[in-house]
């Protein structure tokens, strides 16, 4: 084995760790604050009744992904505009959850909640999640 092959392995190796570690922090706290600056839905969330706030699962600690994939999803196919931030944020909570890149969030494939809010509080509960994971 030559020193630029070693060399080439050990870039490799970095860069798989590196991105092991992904979880997209940053970018997922600027996006949501962005979205939550702009959100003008602050009604209750009312899962009986039809009304015009959409009721989005809040995680219990170990589904965060999944119901961060379930929630911004419901978002893109409820929200005529098909708001940029929103898809980019779904994309981006989907590759965490497929490729397993964040290891601070655990991975349940399912979205378990006990409760539902609306857009705000959802937002909110990502913005939450992520700060922590920041500190």
């Amino acid at each position: 084995m030559n020193a630029s092959m070693l060399s080439h392995i050990l870039f490799s190796c970095l860069l798989l760790s590196v991105q092991a570690e992904y979880c997209g922090v940053r970018e997922i706290i600027r996006y949501t604050e962005h979205l939550l600056d702009n959100s003008s839905v602050s009604c209750p969330c009312r899962q009986a009744a039809v009304s015009s706030c959409s009721c989005l699962p809040i995680p219990e600690r170990g589904h965060e992904l999944a119901c961060f994939v379930n929630g911004t999803k419901h978002l893109m196919e409820n929200n005529e505009s098909s708001n940029p931030v929103i898809i980019r944020l779904y994309w981006t909570f989907q590759a965490l959850l497929d490729r397993n890149f964040c290891k601070r969030l655990a991975h349940g494939d399912q979205c378990q909640y006990k409760t539902k809010g609306n857009v705000k509080e959802f937002l909110k509960a990502i913005l939450t999640t992520y700060q922590e994971i920041n500190k």
